[in-house]
């Protein structure tokens, strides 16, 4: 290899330890990268390829970025799932000997970045780790941004299915695991292409005793006891992969991350992936985004704190009435009193986002603007508790609010109220806090004064009128004079620059002045850091006390939210509790309504039990609105259960524990499943894992593969669902298949509804209305009309249309019999002594229906009721 310069030799030498990184190496005021780092990040960036000599006459690739603008480079190449190793210089380069030293400092991963340009305000940035063995999995999770640690253990035959809805809810920006074994390629699967950056551990999960090791580290002895997590050991040893992983990248104290808070999936209304999809949540189905969604009408959060929360209560509804009603009982409290609302909203908008402030202070990277906002939040959070102490409901909030006014206090007797963003620059301590401070700043005013007071004298002296006093950092003060007035110099004067068009001098009392000056001012600046630096670790010292009023802040603030949409929008407390009713009147959608106007809306009613009103069949036509009248259902049940008043003029939720939907049709393309696979997986899923108090929401299943399949499909649906034990929960079943509701007639508990049209002439004119009764046509022709299909091809339609009805009579007879043989075999068992089977049924049994006419299979159907008739 060429010989190589001294700093190359460095290079290579760092970058080899982060060869899965790009590596940011500092020269001077900028970050640099050099051979394939730079080509790559060069074309991301979009900035300037250059070279570099690298030794030997060779020239080597480069680019760079000012160190000042790292942050939107680095949150550039952060979101393309790229590492960054940042390396900075680690001496003062005026004391060192030779090559100054360098090292990593950080390594920033999707799953550890801190810097705001590449974080979401209102969501998190989640760190994750998976744990398995034999009987489940162990997954954690951290953003570091927030302090925010949680873990879980997933057991038993669905802790497959609860790991994928886990991490679909989650959505990690990163996703540790173990290389080896099967997990590994499961892992992967389950990420598919969510975008979730996947890291190996080389080295693999740590044993139980380094899990110890790790977390007493971090929490001490007395921490570890205090966590809860004794039965979680999967889920300890994921979170200790994160603590060693975090040690390893982030080279800082981790004093911000909070105890580790165990939970349990079950704690929550459980929901997977489709149904979070379909439900539109969070994200929309057009585009991913937030408009068209339930949080996008439910956020009118005033902090960047209570916008995550807000979506954390959206994905995790909760299960238990009592701690339900406590939410409602205090967002009624806010309904009630508009003034305290609105004065609880604007102390909110005073407060900044606490959570990530404290993050970056216990990361050394906050600077004085930070703390001002603090300060700021801080001094209006004795108005915030007083006003929740004024109501019962709202107190044990208040309580819970540190207001820190001793941190406040100090904060604002140490800090000027529009410090500069650098913290180099000086200008960050108020006067009067420091008497040292206070003493440099009157030598540097001083010495200005006289500078500013030698020019006026010098003027006078020389009589040159132009004359000028001036600074820079090459040759610090200096006199200017124009070359037309340089016979008047006078003698004392020591020329230092000549320039085309001056001359600069300077005279042993200005070199005298300077050296004052800007001593002062060197040792201003560094006694400013210094001070400012024991601010921060004042703060970080008391983060733990602030991490935790910024979650009282944030529930508050989503409290408020909740009670201003529900008076915006004209919500009613629901009535929630443990029975098996879903009983909703007047219900209305409350993203299709707010996209269309309250006004336009047609609202319906619901009765849903798990007795006479346990399985409602929905018949009608496209676009008469079955499919936003389930989800309209779904989406109160969901409203009540995370607290919040729901869209109706009255409601009843008797608490789910699980919220399924099989909507629409698509095909997963990279899975490699058509779309009736995809139909049929999902119907699978949610077979598998319903039980009784679940509620379902199934529309159009099997109508992915030909009408006799489908329908055989939907019909053994239907009946498994509402007869199998331990399952028979409460479920609404949209279909096009109108021979289903014959099944009302077969089993109680199965109620068939249809969405009310009238027709005038060939027009369809949709009421939006649920009635009782089945609808016994799909008005295929009609829809298709109102689409605009040609007029020829509509007419050809209706002929093909009658020679299909003309069976509809036998097809009938085909349905009456399988009805038949589903009772007959769903009876009880004859014992010993009862009679043979009935002589009507075992005819029933041999006939050929399907070789049958039409007419024959009448006049046979009409020979058998005749028998029956005449045995009874």
């Amino acid at each position: 290899m060429p010989r190589e310069t001294p700093m190359m030799q460095q290079y290579r030498e760092i970058k080899e330890q982060y060869r899965d990184c790009l590596l940011f190496f500092r020269l001077g005021d900028f970050y640099e990268m050099f051979f394939d780092d730079a080509l790559l990040a060069s074309r991301l960036l979009e900035i300037t390829l250059t070279s570099r000599d690298g030794g030997d006459d060779e020239r080597v690739p480069m680019c760079g970025v000012p160190y000042h603008a790292a942050e939107d480079y680095l949150a550039k190449l952060v979101g393309h799932g790229l590492k960054v190793a940042i390396c900075d210089q680690v001496e003062d380069p005026k004391e060192a000997k030779g090559l100054v030293r360098r090292a990593v400092v950080r390594v920033v991963t999707p799953g550890t970045v801190m810097e705001s340009s590449a974080l979401e305000e209102n969501s998190n940035n989640y760190l994750a780790a998976v744990a398995s063995d034999a009987y489940g999995y162990g997954l954690a999770l951290a953003d570091i941004s927030t302090g925010e640690f949680g873990l879980t253990e997933l057991r038993g035959t669905e802790a497959e299915d609860k790991l994928r809805d886990e991490l679909h809810r989650l959505k990690p920006a990163e996703l540790l695991f173990a290389p080896a074994g099967s997990e590994a390629d499961l892992i992967q699967r389950m990420v598919g292409d969510t975008g979730i950056m996947l890291t190996p551990l080389g080295e693999g999960l740590p044993s139980p005793d380094e899990v110890r090791q790790l977390l007493q580290a971090l929490y001490g002895e007395s921490g570890i006891n205090e966590l809860g997590c004794e039965g979680m050991p999967l889920g300890l040893q994921a979170a200790a992969a994160i603590i060693a992983y975090l040690n390893q990248t982030q080279k800082t104290s981790l004093g911000h991350l909070q105890l580790v808070q165990p939970y349990l999936p079950d704690q929550y209304l459980q929901l997977d992936a489709a149904t979070r999809r379909n439900l539109e949540l969070t994200r929309s189905l057009r585009d991913g985004g937030r408009r068209g969604t339930l949080l996008s009408v439910l956020d009118r959060t005033c902090t960047a704190m209570g916008g995550r929360q807000i979506k954390s209560w959206i994905e995790r509804p909760l299960v238990d009435p009592v701690t339900i009603n406590r939410r409602l009982d205090r967002v009624e409290a806010l309904v009630r009193s508009a003034a305290r609302r609105t004065q609880l909203r604007e102390v909110l908008d005073q407060v900044y986002d606490l959570e990530r402030l404290v993050a970056r202070v216990s990361y050394g990277t906050a600077n004085a603007r930070d703390l001002v906002g603090l300060k700021r939040s801080l001094s209006v959070l004795p108005r915030l508790a007083s006003l929740l102490n004024e109501d019962p409901a709202l107190a044990s909030l208040g309580q819970g609010i540190d207001t820190g006014e001793g941190l406040c206090a100090l904060l604002a007797a140490a800090l000027v109220d529009d410090p500069p963003v650098s913290l180099g620059e000086g200008g960050i301590i108020r006067d009067g806090y420091s008497a040292q401070v206070d003493e440099y700043r009157r030598a540097r005013r001083e010495g200005r004064d006289w500078i500013a007071q030698l020019e006026q004298a010098e003027r006078e002296r020389t009589g040159i009128k132009s004359l000028k006093v001036g600074f820079n950092r090459v040759f610090g003060y200096y006199l200017e004079v124009t070359r037309a007035n340089l016979s008047a110099v006078p003698a004392d004067y020591q020329r230092k620059q000549t320039l085309a068009n001056a001359e600069r001098f300077i005279t042993p009392e200005l070199k005298e002045k300077e050296e004052l000056i800007l001593g002062a001012e060197d040792k201003l600046a560094a006694l400013e850091y210094r001070l400012f630096c024991e601010l921060r670790d004042r703060v970080a010292a008391e983060s733990r006390t602030v991490q935790e009023t910024a979650r009282v802040i944030a529930e508050v603030d989503c409290l408020c939210s909740l009670a201003e949409v529900a008076v915006r929008h004209r919500y009613v407390r629901p009535v929630v509790d443990r029975s098996d009713a879903i009983e909703i009147a007047g219900g209305r959608h409350p993203v299709v309504e707010e996209s269309i106007g309250a006004e336009s809306f047609v609202a319906n009613d619901t009765c849903l039990n798990r007795s006479d009103h346990r399985f409602l069949l929905l018949t009608g036509p496209n676009m008469a609105g079955k499919s936003t009248y389930m989800r309209q259902v779904a989406l109160i049940v969901l409203l009540a259960q995370l607290g919040s008043f729901v869209p109706a003029k009255s409601a009843r939720i008797g608490v789910v524990d699980r919220i399924f939907t099989r909507v629409g049709a698509s095909d997963d393309l990279a899975g490699g499943q058509s779309t009736f696979m995809v139909e049929m997986t999902e119907t699978a899923n949610i077979i598998r894992n319903a039980t009784s108090r679940s509620l379902l929401i199934l529309d159009e299943v099997g109508r992915g593969t030909s009408t006799f399949d489908g329908l055989s499909i939907a019909w053994a649906v239907i009946e498994y669902i509402h007869t199998r034990p331990g399952l028979g929960c409460r479920t609404l079943f949209a279909t096009h298949y109108h021979e289903l509701t014959e099944l009302e007639a077969v089993h109680p508990g199965i109620v068939n509804y249809s969405m009310a049209i009238r027709e005038k002439g060939h027009d369809l004119i949709f009421l939006r209305r649920l009635e009782r009764g089945g609808s016994d046509h799909s008005y295929g022709l009609q829809v298709a009309r109102l689409a605009g299909l040609p007029g020829e091809l509509l007419e050809r339609a209706g002929e093909i249309l009658a020679t299909l009805e003309s069976n509809e009579e036998v097809k009938k007879a085909q349905r009456q019999v399988a009805a038949s043989s589903y009772r007959q075999r769903h009876r009880t068992q004859l014992s010993l002594f009862e009679a043979a089977p009935h002589p009507v049924l075992e005819e029933l049994r041999g006939l050929k229906v399907m070789e049958m006419t039409p007419l024959q299979a009448l006049n046979t159907l009409y020979q058998l009721q005749e028998k029956a008739r005449k045995d009874e």
